[in-house]
């Protein structure tokens, strides 16, 4: 990389302060190119960790597999809303604690990029904002609003100072490099119009003012204003182009997979897509990849968004909810990042030239003043492989896919091509029994007490309750006349609930009537139901559900939630009976929330019922409790859920989320990595509930003697409530021969050797594991995926024999794919492959 008379300036001050200070201080610039630091142009892979979605025992883990996975930054939203949970009040600790996360980011040695919104969109309760901020006097959300624009600004302060009071930006010395003032504000902006780019110019104005000595950027905002980088998100930034000539092509969010809503399909994005998208933007000229997301986490407690969200975030990313690494994806893009990196010189120094190679494919070509030349040779065809002439040299190129060749010559990979193992993760039962079960029946025979409120009609849910709970009952009496048809044989009249809640439990005279659900797409949503009245005064009680508050929309804090009518009853003899405007009354949440039933010390306020007869009389809205030692290992815990209906559980006082043994409907006929890529293809789970399982940080955990409590809406079998280990049980390789053509070769990168030898298939267990049977292997043209390989037409008959030579009672193993090491070549001419599936068990001591 050519380096300018400015930036060899303001690299040679950094190193005078780096001599006598110990540390770096020098500002991020960017250029047309790249981000700059420290004088240098730098091509960066980047990985969302949210630090809410994790507990603080599992960061610095995270963040080292983030690391050994090939990136450079970790990025995070900032949440204003559990920062700040009452106007002025702040909290940084445990889960919330922002600069222990950045300071552990920069211990690994890695960069940070601070998403500071303070909008994050992000499945996250309310997009971000806390609730109160809804009720600030004359305040309009994410518009040229005064109101809001005095509270975005103090809290934007807020943070940058507390970042700056621990010398956290790259300027100061710290990991910081980039900042991020609003989110995906463009769309907005373009129904707003000209207020909508008066809101952006001055956000961006804000937070250039703050002095950072970083670049802010702002994501989908075409017009953002210098010095501001507008940037891209989504599955594909292969177009993407910022707004001014001068500025680097940023793709913030390259979506790793798609979030998951109780009662849809789980979403896989399949690796060779990704990497393809990723190398289609590379080519092109981009220098920064964020992957969104790198570690999805948990929606712990209520801060799940949407609403409808489920509290697994797991996003199909690298490295899963319990912070396993998933392969392929995360192997593969390790192998990715590596192999762009050695193209990284040629890259941020020239401008690609750009050849056509057929209908579908072409070569972007890097080549720098100082003979440095690197080559992408792209096959955009989803259908069909192409064979193609570069420098003279025949490539054969996968459907759908792009080489890499770092010296514009030798292949060293191909995003179709994945050559890493997949592992098979499964939920294995641990010892640990749920012992001494009791219940506790929510009293809903006396709502209407000195705390409830009063009115006539009807009341919007959030205005009521705040976001204090998910519950809130709505409750009226009505009198049936003695002489009602209904009461004398005659049909039982309907009750008809108009809501925009997001569930609701209707009860008549204390007993549950039925319930009615809406869904992400369709949050208003109608109960309609026979009651069973009686003749006297008749007590209809409502449970409005939230499942999480909006995150995205215009104006979302304007949206209306809960029971807004029209509420009626039909077939009574004087026909249809309107209760909207009746008198009702209101109470926010339960029973056992005001009384801490969830915590040790509020167990003791009620009387619990013995367990004997909790599984024969399976009642709603009833609380449940056990408790249970922690088992042995340390694998990643979980609790099955698949007997419970809907509710919310607790351990030891901390709320693991919400669940819902909602069944997914959706499209799960089979996965294609080609063509292009949205959330309704490569669906998993149809006919199966959302989620099963929900995360138990360990750390949470004491040896013995762990109160669960959970609090079940609707009815369930809590005694078949099971705590599981997540663990890697078998591993596959899959991995093909090269051609016969290319031979061995090397390649200096930044003074580096790269060697690249034959191809090998590496097996590795997880750590504490060793391989104990080899239960496939075949050298030839094995057919199938990870847990149904079957041997081809050509099969090299010592396959078996060899692997588990190689790799019996070891942890990792590595068998290289050559003819000579299976004795003879099975089918001559013909191109093969090794596919191995391993099956792994915990090293006996």
């Amino acid at each position: 990389m050519e380096v300018n008379s400015v930036q060899k300036w303001v690299l040679l001050w950094c190193i005078v302060l780096f001599i006598s200070s110990g540390l770096v201080h020098c500002d991020v610039t960017y250029d047309r190119k790249a981000i700059v630091i420290n004088g240098q142009r730098r091509l960066l892979f980047s990985g969302s960790i949210h630090y809410p979605r994790s507990t603080p025992e599992m960061w610095e883990d995270l963040i080292n597999k983030a690391k050994e996975g090939g990136l450079d930054v970790v990025e995070t939203y900032v949440f204003w809303n559990v920062h700040e949970p009452s106007p002025g009040n702040y909290n940084f600790e445990g889960r919330y604690d922002l600069v222990r996360f950045v300071k552990t980011i920069q211990k690994a040695g890695l960069y940070a990029h601070l998403r500071i919104g303070p909008y994050v969109c992000a499945e996250w309760n309310f997009g971000g904002f806390p609730v109160w901020l809804k009720y600030v006097p004359g305040i309009s959300f994410r518009a040229d609003n005064e109101p809001f624009k005095n509270a975005m600004k103090g809290y934007a302060e807020k943070i940058v100072n507390l970042m700056k009071s621990h010398n956290l930006f790259e300027s100061q010395g710290g990991p910081i490099i980039l900042s991020q003032i609003e989110n995906e504000y463009g769309p907005q902006a373009k129904v707003l119009g000209a207020p909508g780019h008066q809101y952006a110019t001055w956000a961006a104005n804000m937070a250039v003012g703050l002095d950072t000595g970083v670049p802010w950027v702002m994501c989908k905002e075409e017009d953002a204003p210098d010095p501001v980088i507008n940037t891209c998100n989504g599955f594909y930034c292969d177009n993407f182009f910022p707004n001014k000539p001068y500025k680097p092509a940023i793709w913030t969010e390259a979506w790793s997979g798609w979030f998951s809503e109780f009662g849809g399909p789980l979403h896989q994005r399949p690796v060779q897509d990704l990497a393809f998208a990723v190398a289609q933007f590379i080519q092109r000229g981009g220098s920064f990849v964020n992957y969104y997301m790198y570690h999805g986490g948990t929606n712990f407690g209520r801060t799940a968004g949407g609403p409808f969200i489920t509290t697994s975030y797991d996003y199909d990313a690298p490295i899963d909810e319990y912070g396993l690494i998933r392969q392929p994806k995360y192997g593969h893009l390790k192998e990715l990042h590596r192999a762009v990196k050695m193209c990284e010189k040629s890259i941020v120094s020239a401008d690609p030239a750009i050849t056509s190679l057929g209908n579908l494919q072409q070569a972007y070509v890097y080549s720098s003043e100082t003979g440095v030349c690197a080559a992408f040779l792209s096959n955009n065809d989803w259908k069909s492989a192409a064979r193609v002439m570069f420098n003279n040299m025949h490539y054969n190129l996968p459907p759908w896919s792009i080489s890499i060749l770092p010296d514009c010559r030798n292949v060293v990979f191909n995003t179709a091509k994945v050559g890493v193992q997949t592992s098979k993760m499964d939920m294995l039962p641990t010892n640990s029994e749920m012992l001494s079960w009791e219940t506790y029946s929510e009293d809903i025979s006396a709502l209407d007490d000195s705390s409830s409120i009063r009115s006539f009609g009807l009341l919007e849910q959030i205005n009521v309750t705040r976001d204090t709970s998910d519950y809130l009952w709505y409750i009226t009496s009505v009198d049936i006349g003695s002489t009602e048809s209904f009461l004398h044989g005659g049909e039982l009249p309907t009750l008809i609930v108009e809501t925009t809640g997001h569930a609701m439990h209707v009860f008549i005279n204390g007993q549950l009537s039925g319930s009615a659900f809406g869904t992400r797409k369709n949050r208003r949503f109608v109960f309609k139901g026979k009651v069973n009245l009686r003749a006297g005064s008749n007590r209809i009680a409502l449970l409005s559900v939230a499942v999480g508050l909006p995150n995205i929309g215009g104006h979302f804090e304007t949206w209306s939630t809960g029971v807004l009518g029209p509420v009626a009853i039909q077939g009574l003899d004087q026909g249809k009976w309107d209760l909207s405007w009746a008198k009702w009354t209101y109470q926010v949440g339960l029973k056992g929330e005001a009384m801490n039933l969830v915590s040790t010390n509020g167990i003791s306020a009620v009387d619990w019922m013995q367990g004997s007869l909790v599984a024969q009389k399976q009642q709603p809205l009833t609380w449940h409790k056990a408790y249970f030692n922690t088992p042995e290992g340390d694998e990643p815990l979980a609790l099955d859920m698949s007997s419970m209906g809907k509710g919310q559980v607790w351990i030891n006082g901390q709320s693991i989320g919400r669940y819902w043994t909602a069944y997914a409907t959706g499209d799960c006929n089979g996965c294609q990595y080609s063509g292009t890529f949205r959330p309704p293809k490569c669906q998993l789970g149809c006919g199966e509930p959302t989620q099963k399982w929900y995360h138990v940080p360990r750390s949470w955990l004491k040896p013995t003697q762990n109160l669960l409590v959970l609090f079940e809406e609707l009815g369930g079998d809590p005694t078949r409530i099971f705590l599981v280990k997540r663990s890697v049980t078998n591993v596959c390789s899959n991995v093909a021969e090269y051609h016969p053509n290319i031979k061995n070769w090397q390649i200096e990168n930044y003074g580096k050797t790269e060697e690249f030898h034959l191809p090998k298939v590496r097996i590795h267990c997880a750590p504490g594991q060793s391989i104990s049977s080899i239960k496939f292997a075949s050298f030839g043209t094995p057919l199938g995926t990870c847990g149904s390989f079957k041997q081809g037409t050509c099969h090299a008959p010592d396959s078996h024999a060899v692997v588990e030579k190689k790799c019996l009672g070891r942890q990792t193993c590595a068998v290289t794919i050559s003819n000579s090491n299976f004795g003879e070549d099975p089918c001559p001419n013909v191109l093969k492959r090794l596919s191995v599936e391993a099956h792994c068990t915990p090293t006996q001591n």
